[in-house]
């Protein structure tokens, strides 16, 4: 058996251990914060009209926000989890869905003789990545790869806040801060450094409806279509949760009417 001096030496040990523990835990953020601090970015926080219980997304900006990704965005960022199918739920006819669809070159195969071969896009296929791989990609936009824009503002913290800053953000550098050579600076991305030149300029694109294409205004639709890629099912389950409160509402005055009634002789 153990004696009591055995077992406090033990105890000592572990205390002694997790004390030094601690320590380097404490130490490893401490010298962590400051760098962290210098990354951090402030960004404007907005009110979308999908915010809220009752929020619901912006049709019309929804197609002006694919008109931008099309025309710009595209070069670079794929959209590859959004099928040509989904846009039937930004307002488009069949018609005009296939139409766009039309507009893309989907590989194929393979046939007959067991070749690969292109063909214009169905709705059942999905959005065509601008690059075959993250090495092309990487070796056409100087060793950075753009990020795929499915989930963008669901893999970013601030969301559609963040995306909406970011594209806002760019300006020219504060007196006495310099930039590494390709970067330019932006008040929204952490570190205010970022490899991606301004992609918006003003009358970048020629919007069907008529809208002025200001910098702001294509942000706002290029966030607002971005946020219905990540979350397209968003106004679905806000129904759907609308209808469930509603029937436990009902349900549990039921329960309580059925309660008042079943007890009511006991007293």
């Amino acid at each position: 058996m153990c004696s009591l001096t055995d077992i406090l030496t033990k105890v000592s040990r572990r205390a002694v251990g997790l004390g030094a523990t601690l320590i380097v835990i404490v130490l490893g953020a401490s010298i962590a914060s400051p760098s962290i601090a210098t990354e951090s970015a402030k960004y404007e926080k907005r009110s979308w009209s999908f915010y809220g219980v009752l929020g619901t997304y912006d049709r019309a900006s929804l197609q002006r926000g694919l008109q931008v990704y099309t025309e710009v965005c595209a070069a670079c960022h794929g959209l590859k989890r959004v099928a040509f199918r989904n846009l039937l739920d930004l307002g488009f006819t069949e018609e005009e869905a296939k139409a766009i669809a039309a507009s893309y070159d989907v590989s194929d195969g393979p046939n007959e003789e067991g070749d690969m071969y292109m063909r214009p896009g169905r709705l059942s296929d999905y959005f065509v990545s601008p690059f075959p791989n993250d090495n092309a990609a990487r070796a056409s936009n100087n060793g950075s790869l753009p990020p795929d824009l499915s989930l963008i503002t669901k893999a970013r913290t601030g969301g559609p806040d963040y995306l909406y800053s970011l594209l806002t953000g760019y300006s020219d550098p504060p007196e006495g801060e310099s930039l590494l050579e390709g970067m330019s600076y932006n008040s929204a991305f952490p570190g205010h450094q970022i490899a991606m030149p301004p992609p918006l300029v003003s009358d970048a694109v020629i919007y069907i409806d008529g809208t002025n294409a200001t910098i702001p205004q294509m942000s706002q639709d290029i966030t607002q279509f971005l946020s219905w890629a990540a979350e397209s099912k968003l106004e679905e389950r806000k129904r759907l949760g609308l209808k469930v409160m509603i029937f436990l509402i009902i349900l549990t005055g039921l329960l309580y009417a059925v309660k008042r009634r079943v007890w009511s002789g006991l007293h």
